[in-house]
């Protein structure tokens, strides 16, 4: 286990982190796009993995230039978020739609967790002013948040609401045979209403004529 000793340290193990999870997502996202159905969430996932690559490399520029071998420290978190996102990925689905509504969301908490390490990251280098690693972090935290909110918008315009769109086709053909048992009882209660009215005026017919006689 590595020593933090002084604030450069600490920024350094941070970076190994985040070099293990960029590496880490390089072998997860294309088994993501692999998964997924709708064109848009497909491109916009391989789109990414390029970018991702290009994420590595730029932490390599950052090694460089903190005199540091490029070296990846095991990042847990990211590691259990890509087993979280294997797992949902390998479950039976109704509909393709469920399926591509639950791979935006573990991309996202990727996002998320990237964003939130770069966000830190950056601040501990401007703090030391090192201007040439907070440049090279800053572009790729631009694009993390920039896959983030197009995973956003192929959700709300798409997806979510298409796998919402089949759930209610679905309850809708449940109901339906519900509603045509309730319609036939209808046409029944009214014979049954009729029977009883015939009946009475039949009886008060009876009951007129005994008065009569009387």
């Amino acid at each position: 286990m590595a020593t933090v000793d002084s604030f450069k340290s600490l920024l350094v193990e941070q970076i190994k982190d985040l070099y293990d999870a960029e590496k880490r997502l390089t072998k997860a996202i294309p088994k993501l796009a692999k998964a997924s159905t709708n064109e848009d969430l497909g491109a916009a996932l391989e789109e990414h993995l390029g970018e991702t690559e290009n994420h590595v490399s730029r932490l390599e520029q950052v090694f460089e230039l903190l005199e540091q071998r490029p070296k990846a420290k095991p990042c847990e978190g990211m590691k259990g978020l890509i087993e979280e996102g294997d797992e949902h990925a390998k479950e039976d689905y109704d509909d393709d739609d469920l399926r591509d509504a639950m791979i935006i969301g573990s991309a996202q908490r990727v996002e998320h967790y990237e964003i939130a390490g770069y966000g830190t990251a950056i601040a501990h280098a401007r703090l030391l002013n090192l201007d040439d690693v907070v440049e090279l972090l800053e572009a790729t935290l631009a694009e993390e948040k920039a896959a983030d909110e197009k995973l956003t918008e192929i959700a709300e315009s798409v997806v979510n609401l298409e796998a919402a769109t089949d759930e209610e086709g679905e309850e809708e053909a449940e109901a339906a045979p519900a509603r045509g048992r309730g319609r036939q009882a209808t046409p029944r209660s009214r014979a049954t209403a009729a029977d009883r009215g015939r009946a009475a005026s039949a009886g008060g017919t009876r009951s007129g004529r005994q008065s009569g006689r009387r």
